[in-house]
């Protein structure tokens, strides 16, 4: 009985795939992921380093970002006292949590919370006529023209979000197989 009739009488039979085809394949898939995982963590690690960069100038001066906090006039004194010194450093640590992957999607979750009430508050203020100092990047940001604040603030929100979405797709197709 030659090859064929035996390949047709066994159910479940596949003609033999050449190694070569099947390897080539494989290889453009795994240059394809590596590229694609190369991209997100060099846009985890851009907007970590942003974060902390921003944390950190808060930081070092939290009596000045206490001022910036308090030109929105929405809260009071002693509540953008409190978030002058606890923000930054929550900024600081999920930007940490972003770089090294240690509780990945809540420190995506905070920043991405974050820069959408910084955005709100700030269209707020413009809004109401506020013509204000933003405080996100201390002094370096004290000239910034509202639509220039607003386009960094949008970037960085795009960026965040195409991370969450990531990791939530992530998450459906490991729970799916």
């Amino acid at each position: 009985m030659d090859e064929e009739e035996q390949m047709n009488q066994t159910p479940n039979a596949e003609r033999p795939i050449l190694s070569v085809e099947s390897s080539a394949a494989t290889t453009t898939s795994n240059i394809k992921h590596r590229t694609s995982n190369i991209f997100w963590r060099i846009l985890d690690f851009v907007l970590a380093g942003i974060f902390i960069y921003a944390g950190a100038l808060k930081a070092f001066d939290p009596v000045q970002f206490a001022r910036d906090i308090d030109n929105y006039k929405i809260l009071p004194w002693t509540v953008s006292v409190a978030l002058a010194f606890y923000l930054p450093w929550l900024e600081i640590f999920c930007a940490l949590g972003l770089a090294f992957r240690f509780l990945y999607r809540g420190a995506l979750s905070i920043l991405t919370a974050a820069i959408v009430v910084f955005t709100l508050a700030t269209i707020a203020a413009k809004v109401r006529g506020l013509d204000i100092t933003c405080g996100c990047f201390g002094h370096a940001s004290q000239n910034w023209s509202f639509p220039s604040h607003l386009a960094t603030n949008l970037a960085i929100l795009a960026a965040l979000l195409a991370l969450l979405f990531r990791v939530a797709s992530q998450n459906r197709l490991r729970n799916a197989v």
